[in-house]
């Protein structure tokens, strides 16, 4: 029987899981190769072991609720509550020995994130966030007044929205540009203060599934700048789909940085 909310029991059930694949991904982490998938983009044994343990895992925990994966199926199941998942967020981090890569879970019901887990093997990090309870890193509640005491100036790019720079030559870009290599930290990042802002120019509905619930939880605002993934319908196949996305820090940033995310998606 599906319900809207987990129990203390299956929220649990999932944290165990996670740290069975996050002991595997540190033990393979440095000792394997990876393969190029027809999209360009890498993949490891580790990707595909640890999609298998999702997959199995939350199953058992959650009976009669899909899987949405990266490395699985891709199109949105017909159960009012789903799981999505990115196996490995970073998976060229993790293959060129990069310690900066993230499992990331996210259960939807009713098309919208209930509860996310976020974490990160390499940091010993794991966030969570639960609908109307809340974020946590390590079970310490984060708060949108940590946020607004820290003094960054920094803003998250990826490898695509790095171009933006050029659709802009004549204006100088208002951040301190990184670009870490993962589109789910690079969000959260956001919600923890640590960045300002970030702009992701294609990630998938598994790339920015858990941060969006975090990011909601800590009231940082979002703009999807072409397609919402609120409006997803079962049976759809979103293999392909992207969802450009600038979150920010407070609706100021979000002001200052949205005709740079507004040029990233123009013809």
């Amino acid at each position: 029987m599906v319900t809207s909310v987990l129990s203390d029991d299956q929220l649990g059930a999932v944290h165990l899981l996670l740290d069975r694949i996050r002991a595997r991904q540190l033990q393979d982490f440095g000792q394997i190769g990876s393969d190029v998938k027809p999209d360009g983009s890498l993949i490891t044994d580790c990707d595909r072991w640890s999609d298998a343990a999702l997959v199995e895992g939350l199953a058992s925990i959650a009976p009669g609720e899909g899987v949405l994966s990266e490395e699985g199926s891709k199109t949105v199941p017909n159960t009012r509550a789903y799981w999505v998942v990115d196996p490995l967020d970073g998976t060229t981090n993790f293959a060129a020995g990069i310690p900066y890569w993230a499992i990331s879970v996210a259960r939807f019901v009713d098309g919208r994130p209930s509860e996310v887990f976020l974490d990160v093997p390499a940091l010993n990090q794991r966030f969570v966030a639960l609908r109307g309870r809340g974020a946590t890193r390590n079970n310490q509640p984060l708060t949108s007044e940590t946020r607004a005491l820290a003094t960054s100036a920094c803003v998250s790019l990826c490898s695509r929205s790095i171009r933006v720079l050029q659709r802009k030559p004549d204006q100088r870009f208002p951040g301190k540009i990184r670009l870490l290599g993962v589109a789910s930290l690079n969000l959260v990042s956001v919600a923890m203060g640590q960045t300002i802002a970030s702009l992701e120019a294609t990630p998938k509905i598994w790339d920015l599934a858990a941060a969006w619930l975090v990011l909601d939880e800590l009231g940082c605002p979002i703009r999807w700048l072409d397609a919402d993934p609120a409006q997803l319908s079962p049976g759809e196949d979103v293999a392909d789909l992207g969802f450009p996305i600038l979150a920010a820090g407070s609706w100021a940033h979000l002001a200052r940085f949205l005709p740079w995310g507004e040029a990233l998606v123009q013809p």
